[in-house]
Formats: structure tokens, sequence, C-alpha cells
């Protein structure tokens, strides 16, 4: 393969990119009502997630523009955030990723004392340990999930990607008969997780942040949450319809290398490379109307929940001694968490 086949490939895969993440910042809930229901079955051969690293493979030109870019990004690098306020005890920021991938559910050693030594331990939703809160919401609130104006998938999939579409459920033992009403960023989220999270996860695996709340529970710690589940879903459900289309069409289209998507994301995270991800995606997606897709994805699904987290979080660190876990890509940037904590008030410094 030639450079400007990889570079198509790579602007190929880059797209749906874009999709994804906005997909991986609520996989913990996707994945929760996609088991819980029943509706999709893991094959065994597909438990294993495979994947290459497409960084690896990128231009080295190419691939210095990018570094020079996540470098520039404010608060980028590190998954451990120390905050302190005089006459309290220091609290602890947290950058997690919503999976199941056993790289991803250790913890360096500072994270884990910190984590340890923690009064209180606090996700982004508490409600995600709760099924019957889920089915709560969901019944509260159709709307969030599913058309409730006589709308259905196969209306407003295009004709020419329907049968696609119909194959790609059928392989994961779903018709779309079933799923007809849902909203195409339901269905998007059957597809676009990994066979080997479903796996894992019906085996019992919990997600990182699942797996530290339940712990701290289990330890006696109480346990805080910044979000609701309606919060989630209601920034999701608020993006254009045609987004949600576009980005269900683009994860079919997308196929083997969803693998390798999942894996570069995996490899950024565990490196502490947060500040990559957003810069991989805004340099190797095509220009296309994606860039206003994605101004508005940023706005909605990051810095506006950055916001809340950020005003939810102030009187647990003012009370001293919290680990507060939240995905990663909510940390950097002049509008993540990190920056917005520092407006505040509060000394934050780097962990280990």
């Amino acid at each position: 393969m030639n450079d400007t086949d990889k570079f198509t490939t790579f602007d190929t895969v880059a797209e749906g990119l874009l999709r994804l993440c906005l997909i991986s910042s609520w996989l913990l809930l996707a994945s929760f009502f996609i088991v819980a229901s029943g509706t999709t079955r893991a094959r065994s051969e597909e438990n294993a997630c495979g994947g290459r690293d497409l960084i690896a493979g990128m231009n080295p030109v190419k691939l210095e523009a990018l570094r020079k870019e996540a470098a520039n990004t404010v608060n980028g690098k590190g998954l451990l955030w120390k905050i302190e306020k005089p006459g309290v005890k220091p609290s602890f920021l947290y950058g997690t990723m919503h999976l199941t991938d056993p790289r991803v559910l250790k913890l360096s050693d500072a994270a884990v004392l910190a984590y340890r030594n923690a009064d209180t331990v606090v996700i982004e939703t508490v409600e995600v340990l709760d099924p019957k809160a889920s089915v709560k919401v969901m019944a509260e609130t159709p709307e969030l999930m599913m058309f409730m104006d006589g709308t259905t998938l196969d209306k407003i999939i295009p004709g020419d990607q329907l049968e696609t579409v119909r194959t790609a459920l059928s392989e994961r033992g779903i018709s779309l008969a079933a799923v007809n009403r849902m909203q195409p960023w339901m269905l998007t989220s059957m597809l676009a997780v990994p066979a080997c999270e479903l796996a894992r996860t019906k085996e019992g695996t919990a997600f990182l942040d699942i797996k530290l709340a339940e712990d701290a529970k289990a330890q006696g710690k109480q346990i805080a949450g910044l979000e609701t589940i309606r919060d989630q879903l209601g920034a999701m459900a608020s993006l254009p319809a045609q987004f949600h289309i576009d980005g269900l069409i683009e994860t079919l289209a997308l196929g083997p290398e969803l693998p390798d998507i999942f894996e570069t994301m995996t490899i950024l995270y565990t490196r502490g490379d947060i500040g990559m991800i957003f810069p991989l995606m805004r340099s190797v997606a095509p220009d296309s109307s994606s860039g206003a897709n994605y101004a508005e994805f940023e706005e909605k699904m990051v810095n506006a929940r950055n916001r809340t987290m950020a005003e939810r979080a102030v009187p647990l660190i003012d009370r001293g001694n919290a680990f507060i876990a939240v995905g990663a890509l909510h940390l950097p940037g002049n509008q993540g968490l990190v920056s917005l904590l520092r407006e505040r008030g509060y000394s934050i410094s780097a962990g280990q």
C-alpha cells in the first residue's frame, strides 16, 4: 500500500472516529442498556478485540504535526490530578475510559494510593449502579431514546443503506423491526460497542468507573455522582438527528476498522496522551461539514457537561479527600475540568 492509499484509509477511519469518540464518551451507559436489554449477542470468535495502532503507521511528518498540536493542548498529558485547597485534605481527579479492557482497569500506583485513601469516590453518575434507576428514566422520558412521533429508522435511513443496516443488525442477533423506533444513536451503539467489551461485560467484568464505585461502596466509602442518566441522555439526544444518522452509516462503513479505532484510543489513554485524541480527529478528518458537527458535539457532549461537573464537584472538593473519576476526555483543554476547577481557585498539579 503506498502513502496515498494509507492516508485515504486513515482519513476514512478518522471520519468515523469523531462519531465513535462521541459513543465512547457515554459507552458506560450505552453498554448497560444494551446488555441489560439482551438485544444483542457477541459471537465467541469475536471476543478478542484485536485491532492495530493506527498512529504507528502514520506518516512521520503528519504525526509530528499532530504531536505538536497535542503538546499545545492545555492539561493534555496525564490521568491523575491533585486538587488542593487550604484547610481541607487534598482531593484527586482521575480520567477514566468507559471500557473493561484490562489495560484500562489497571491504575497507576499513585492513582491506587489516592483512591484507597479517599473518603468519597465520585463518578459521572451513580445511577449506573442501580438498574431500577435506568429503567425509571426509560419509562419517564422515552423520547430521549425512542421516536414518539411515528418516525421509524427504516423511513430515515437512506434507501441504499437500509439492507446494509439490516445485515449488520442480523450479525448482532437483532432484527430491524425490534429496534425500528429507536433513536439512531442507540442503534449505532449496538453496532459500535466491540464484541469483546460486550462479552466481558456479560461475564461480569465491570467498567472502570463502575468497578471503582462498587469497590468503594464495599469498603464503606461514600459514593457520589456529578450527573444523572437523564443529563447524559439529554445531551446525546440534543444533537441534530442528521448527525446521528450520518454516524450510523459511517459506523457501518468502518466495519473491520472498528477494532483499530478502539485500540488506538486505548493506547493513547494508557499513555496518558489524552490531549492527542481530539487533535487526532480534527487533523485527519476530511474537510467537510464534519467541522460544524464536531463543534456542536464538543460543546454539548463535552464543554457543557464539563461546566455542570465542575459546579457539582465544588462542594465535594471543599469537603476534602475525594477521588473524582470521570471520562478522560473531560480533563484537557481550556474548557476542561482541570482548567475550570483552577478558575474556581483550587491549586491543581499533575499526579504521578
